[in-house]
């Protein structure tokens, strides 16, 4: 494919009576305007539209009014009209083209929107919606999805708005009319699938009348006369299933280049998939036949009985590898994963030998990961065949990345969390297996319950986002993104350009997919591990169970702050209830705090309430380890055990138990979701409240806040999967 973001584009703007005109035909709302020639011609527009008018410059060549005076606003009377069109039509200039004046009602409204398309060169073309004005960007709370638009799309575009309480009943005035809206969003993805000439669309404001109803009284298109680059894609094609199951769960593995020495990748991939407990056939090929941790090496691949191995690890320099490819297929092989250097990355000489190597691949027929990769982990085959640790238990994440190091990252707070992994890989150069299609695979895969991925370097923006639709159809998909797309969005002469950087476009192209999109390592692997063991939530409501009053008060911020979470108001038969069991001075409200009037059955009774209550559709607890922190110390003081103190250190250990293994019970009986947190899975990961939720099998949350941003994410994606199903 070639990149539109390098081949020469020149663009121009319509006039304003000219971009009405069209995307009027798409149903974006216009007030009635008159476009005249002279200054009485203007009088005679005003009279017939009665009350204060705006008149304009309009011109061929014009695009921002504004910023050049050509627009004057609230002309009440005759003179003012005439002499407002005079000065207009004076200011114009030669480059200006073509000019006219627009006469326009007034249009009043205390809110403004911004709505537009722009044809991004990595994504396509994506329609917009913001908040609008003069401070549009300023502001930048917009939000982006790939055209076509459907209403569900247009629904959850308008939603995702950080100030979409605008839309409601405000000031006096009424709601927006939401359906105009709608069909001004989708009208424009149609615009954009109709028009490729058309880069931009700049609707800015969008006013919101006293009645509700948006009225554009603005619009800017830009146009290219020509597209003089191929918008065409060519994708390779996605290995089978076979192909992965020779990758992933070999009946044997050949570790090509291992070596004696222990800093060696020859030998520490050997080591890990030998420590690592894989069963099936393991050879190892090195030049002096030497035994290596008790494998008696062979020197060359082509000595592998046929059929014995189906995965090749290949430790060995890249001048080695084409032959090595040849001889493997001979044996059988059907997965290779290079973990070699010197190829894409190491200029143009590498590309040119990547190139080959791929091509030799596909002729003989072989699955080649990598290469410069660190390698692939693969728990239900107790498969650990990579040059870097950890290796984790097993679990329900797939973990697939550009980037071994973000592999390693993820494999580390596996281990640390207990949440485990079931697919893991280190994508490398992805020379001909891309991260898409392991996430593909992981979409089919009954050993993984949610796919986790690093991706950055994005070339085909569109394609890639249509692969991870894909995925996010059959699994929820994590995924963290490094750096900016190529190129960048064009259109700089428009708002909806200033305004469309690489991050929103990719964001509100995640949203479109149903593609869970995180910020940090923490939030991405906090997400997956939610995904992979709590059930999803079938609503928004969220009620905080906290024995202290400050983490609660926090996390109910948290839950505030998440636009798709509602901290729910306590209905009065559960008040009722929960007043059974704790004293006069709890919290009668949500979060509900305990406020220090715990007994031995108080934590789980209470949790039980609140959970099986059907308007309930999630639960926070918080504060699981603080009778444990007690007795860790009376267990290491210099009294431990007498004065009653081993009695009381168990009882306090027993409680957090029973708390913790209380959720994962109470999360299974009511196939709701009931996240525990505490610093203390940081800060004492032994304590036993955590200990019991990582034995639980579930992830026990650092502090409320990221126990929050986990569930909204969990949130949004069942809404969308709803959406979809509706």
């Amino acid at each position: 494919m070639a990149d539109p973001s390098n081949s020469p584009i020149t663009t121009s703007t319509l006039s304003e009576a000219a971009s009405k005109d069209l995307v009027e035909r798409y149903g974006v709302p216009l007030a009635v305007e008159h476009i005249v020639s002279d200054a009485e011609s203007a009088v005679a527009a005003a009279a017939q539209i009665g009350g204060a008018v705006a008149v304009k410059l309009n011109g061929d060549n014009i695009a921002h009014k504004t910023e050049r005076g050509l627009v004057r606003l609230s002309l009440a009377d005759e003179s003012a009209v005439r002499s407002a069109a005079e000065e207009l039509l004076a200011a114009a200039r030669p480059e200006d083209g073509d000019v006219s004046l627009l006469v326009a009602p007034m249009v009043s409204g205390e809110r403004e929107f911004i709505v537009g398309m722009i044809r991004d060169p990595q994504f396509g073309p994506m329609v917009m919606l913001g908040v609008g004005g003069v401070l549009a960007e300023a502001i930048a709370d917009v939000a982006f999805r790939p055209a076509p638009v459907d209403e569900v799309t247009a629904e959850e575009q308008i939603d995702s708005l950080t100030m979409s309480d605008l839309l409601s009943e405000f000031r006096g005035q009424a709601a927006v009319d939401r359906q105009l809206l709608l069909d001004t969003l989708v009208g424009l993805g149609k615009l954009a699938e109709e028009h490729p000439e058309v880069m931009s669309v700049d609707i800015n404001p969008l006013i919101i009348d006293r009645s509700g109803r948006p009225v554009a009284v603005d619009a800017l298109v830009e146009v290219v006369e020509a597209l003089d680059h191929d918008t065409s894609t060519t994708s390779r094609p996605q290995p089978s299933d076979d192909h992965f199951r020779a990758l992933f769960e070999p009946s044997g593995v050949v570790v090509t280049g291992a070596s004696s020495h222990p800093g060696k990748f020859g030998f520490v991939a050997l080591h890990n998939l030998l420590a690592g407990g894989y069963s099936g056939n393991v050879f190892a090929t090195n030049r002096s036949g030497e035994e290596v941790l008790g494998i008696q090496t062979i020197s060359d691949v082509a000595e592998i009985p046929d059929g014995a191995a189906d995965l090749m690890f290949v430790c060995t320099p890249a001048s080695a590898n084409l032959q090595l490819l040849e001889d493997a297929a001979q044996r059988g092989v059907k997965a290779a994963f290079l973990t070699s250097a010197g190829y894409g990355e190491a200029g143009e000489e590498g590309r040119v030998a990547e190139a080959e190597l791929v091509a030799t691949a596909d002729r003989l027929g072989i699955l080649l990961a990598g290469p410069n990769g660190q390698g692939v982990v693969s728990t239900p085959a107790s498969l650990c065949a990579q040059i870097v640790a950890p290796y984790p238990p097993t679990g329900g994440i797939g973990v697939a990345s550009q980037s071994g190091n973000f592999v390693s990252s993820f494999l580390n707070l596996s281990r640390s969390t207990g949440v485990g992994v079931s697919r893991a890989v280190s994508a490398g150069n992805a020379a001909a297996v891309s991260v898409a299609d392991y996430l593909d695979f992981y979409s089919r895969d009954e050993q993984t319950a949610v796919s986790l991925a690093y991706i950055e370097g994005i070339t085909d923006g569109r394609g890639l986002m249509e692969r991870l639709a894909g995925a996010a159809r059959h699994k929820p998909l994590v995924v963290l993104k490094g750096g900016a797309t190529a190129g960048g969005a064009r259109a700089a002469a428009s708002h909806t350009g200033a305004l469309a950087a690489d991050d929103r476009i990719f964001d509100g192209a995640c949203q479109s997919a149903g593609v869970t999109r995180v910020h940090s390592v923490e939030e991405a692997f906090d997400t997956a591990a939610t995904f992979a063991t709590q059930p999803l939530p079938k609503g928004p409501n969220v009620v905080i169970l906290t024995t202290a009053g400050g983490w609660g008060v926090v996390t109910s911020d948290a839950v505030t702050r998440d636009n798709a979470l509602t901290l729910m108001q306590l209905p009065e038969e559960l008040l009722t209830q929960i007043d059974e069991h704790l004293p006069p001075r709890w919290s009668r409200n949500n979060p509900v705090d305990c406020a220090g009037g715990e007994t031995r059955d108080t934590i789980p009774t209470v949790m039980s309430l609140i959970a099986h209550h059907p308007d309930v559709h999630s639960v926070i607890y918080l504060g699981v380890g603080i009778q444990s922190n007690q007795a860790r110390e009376m267990r290491t003081g210099q009294f431990y055990p007498d004065h009653g103190l081993e009695r009381i250190v168990e009882y306090h250990e027993r409680q957090d138990r029973r708390f913790a293994e209380a959720a994962a019970q109470l999360s299974n009986e009511t196939d709701k979701p009931i996240l525990v947190a505490t610093e203390l899975a940081v800060a004492d990961p032994n304590n036993a409240g955590p200990a019991a939720v990582r034995e639980s099998g579930r992830l026990c949350y650092a502090t409320g806040d990221r126990a929050v941003a986990a569930l909204g994410h969990m949130w949004r994606y069942a809404r969308f999967q709803d959406r979809r199903r509706s």
